[in-house]
């Protein structure tokens, strides 16, 4: 049984922690524009907002002096859900190749599933690289381009052109963070 006291009021309700459940409440809308409205221009413009937002709740966290341990797990955890949901769903759609749809969720699985084991360990968790926020953000402006690159938008095709000019390097930098930097890490951390 854990000794850990119980979260306080104040560590939960707070302004960032408020917007990163606002992100989480909008995937099942996400959802609910690609495969309900089958508007996959609106589904794409959702995804492109809950992606390109990812930084507003550290920037919160920090602004407002609201930084938490329950936000520092789930401000990550929203970003691994939303990746969990909206590549397989992309992958359903039919609008991202599958080799790079596997290649992304191998690599949020393997991260989740290290992030739950040094968690277990009682090791505490890392800072994210330069090189893990620079991939995560080009995976994260790559899918909904894919995803609009295959809708009516006028400018599809340009999206086409800028999702694969954003997935190769974002793979790249995603996974050296993870094998490069993390995993040393995590090693160093288990002695």
């Amino acid at each position: 049984m854990s000794s850990l006291p119980p979260m306080t009021r104040d560590q939960v309700l707070t302004w960032p922690n408020l917007f990163t459940f606002i992100r989480l409440l909008c995937i099942p809308l996400f959802v609910w524009l690609l495969f309900g409205r089958e508007n996959r221009a609106a589904a794409a413009w959702m995804l492109g907002v809950l992606a390109s937002t990812d930084w507003v709740d550290g920037y919160l966290a920090r602004r407002l002096d609201q930084r938490t341990e329950f936000g520092a797990l789930f401000d990550p955890t929203v970003d691994r859900l939303l990746f969990l949901v909206a590549v397989p769903s992309v992958v359903i759609d039919g609008s991202i190749p599958l080799w790079i749809a596997i290649v992304v969720l191998a690599r949020e699985v393997i991260v989740a599933l290290g992030a739950l084991y040094l968690g277990a360990r009682n090791v505490d968790p890392f800072d994210v690289t330069w090189e893990g926020k620079t991939g995560t953000f080009l995976l994260f402006f790559a899918v909904p381009a894919f995803l609009g690159a295959n809708s009516t938008l006028s400018y599809a095709s340009v999206l086409e052109l800028l999702a694969w000019v954003a997935v190769l390097p974002g793979l790249a930098y995603s996974y050296y963070a993870a094998f490069g930097q993390y995993l040393p890490q995590a090693r160093a951390s288990l002695g």
